[in-house]
């Protein structure tokens, strides 16, 4: 009998990625990265992950490389872990004839603004926009809008080029470092295009949907403005029924709306009061920042598995099995400076792992790297998991665990110029 194979289709960095490779296997499909350079993702070398090089930008080599594939294998399924990458995924599943999301919709909902503007003509909560293509009109639809505002990119992933810009000058200056962007960090072209959005006030939150169910809903932490950082997660929100209800039905409504409903969906939202909320942005995609790890523990769902079970055709497995509380808090640094040496670099991982009801404590970088206050996902140092009955006892162990790592790093992150 043939190999069953999952296309994976380029990767997220974060660890998602190395998941769905890691479920595929357990569930007997052979997983191939599909990727320009492998170099980027070093959990595929660490793995023996089959990589296929391939220019994935390109349809026509794209579709080559799978081509080649399948005379020898039989192709089970395509995904990716990368939000850049859904549509091509989508895409190339549809032209092989195996599930996955519509192309149209996912490529429409990945367009902010389109985004914006389906959700506003279906009625949706959402901040009120404006697209602009030059920096005069940011300044004006700021004076439109009401400061402060939103500046932000129509495409992009983890808070990359969202700022909180408080008067015109800000705005200016931002949306002109914007609109000179040619590419992104993934080397795509940039529209040329960038949003101004009102900025909402609210608890933050996002729900996890699974095809047009949704699962659970997430307290976020994001840090001070400007920047949209986010710096921790609790699963699931400690809410009451009328806000949980008002979140959830959003989220499923935004979802229908979009023509999304395949797979997992990942819905950022604020609460505008005791039973309404505003949809901040819908990801055609798993959540990042460790929420599926989270969902995990705390739930008994794996919605990693879950997805990969969706594109290899088969029925997703969502019921619920656990009734724990899971956090997450994410470390980063007060200011620039350079990573202790590798013994103190063990020595506070170890100190956070003791945190009662700790269940994981990393950090990301290396001894001697340098670092700095976080701008988006990338500047995060670390995070430590926390696993308890409740809500608080939770939230409160991942805390003291981040806390200890990032004691013994102010001890041992010194800047340049003490070093010198």
């Amino acid at each position: 009998m043939s190999e069953r194979l999952l296309l994976l289709v380029e990767s997220n960095t974060t660890g998602t990625g190395r998941l769905f490779a890691r479920r595929a296997a357990e569930l007997g499909a052979v997983p191939v990265l599909l990727c320009a350079d492998p170099g980027r993702y070093p959990y595929a070398a660490e793995d023996g992950l089959r990589t296929v090089v391939v220019d994935t930008s390109d349809e026509t080599a794209l579709w080559a490389a799978v081509r080649t594939l399948e005379g020898s294998a039989t192709l089970a399924g395509v995904l990716t872990s990368s939000e850049y990458y859904v549509p091509t995924a989508a895409a190339l599943a549809y032209r092989l004839g195996l599930p996955g999301p519509s192309a149209e919709a996912v490529r429409a909902c990945r367009d902010k603004a389109e985004q914006r503007r389906t959700l506003t003509a279906a009625g949706i909560g959402s901040p009120g926009f404006e697209v602009v293509t030059g920096t005069a009109d940011a300044v004006a639809a700021a004076r439109s809008l009401g400061l402060p505002v939103v500046v932000k990119p129509v495409q992009g992933s983890g808070s990359l080029g969202v700022r909180l810009c408080s008067d015109l000058a800000e705005v200016a200056e931002h949306a002109g470092t914007l609109l000179a962007t040619t590419v992104n960090e993934r080397g795509i072209a940039a529209p040329g295009r960038i949003l101004v959005e009102e900025y909402l006030t609210g608890p933050e939150f996002s729900v996890e949907v699974f095809g047009t169910e949704a699962v659970v809903t997430v307290a976020k932490h994001v840090g001070a403005p400007p920047s949209f950082v986010e710096t921790g997660h609790d699963v699931p929100a400690a809410l009451p029924g009328a806000q949980e209800i008002a979140l959830r039905e959003t989220a499923v409504r935004a979802v229908r709306a979009l023509g999304l409903g395949w797979g997992a969906a990942h819905v950022e939202l604020r609460l505008t009061g005791p039973g309404s909320a505003a949809v901040i942005e819908v990801n055609p995609r798993l959540a990042g920042g460790m929420i599926p790890e989270l969902v995990r523990r705390a739930c008994g769902i794996d919605l990693v598995r879950a997805q990969v079970l969706a594109a290899l055709g088969t029925a997703p497995e969502l019921d619920r099995t656990g009734y724990a509380r899971a956090s997450i808090r994410f470390l980063t640094a007060a200011q620039d400076g350079i990573l202790a040496p590798a013994a103190a670099l063990a020595d506070a991982v170890e100190r956070a792992r003791t945190v009662p009801g700790t269940v994981e404590a990393v950090l990301y970088r290396a001894p001697g790297e340098p670092v700095g206050p976080a701008e988006d996902f990338r500047g995060r140092v670390g995070h430590a998991i926390a696993v308890a009955d409740r809500s608080v006892r939770a939230a409160e162990a991942a805390g003291r665990a981040v806390d200890l790592l990032g004691r013994a790093l102010i001890h041992a992150v010194h800047t340049e110029e003490a070093l010198a």
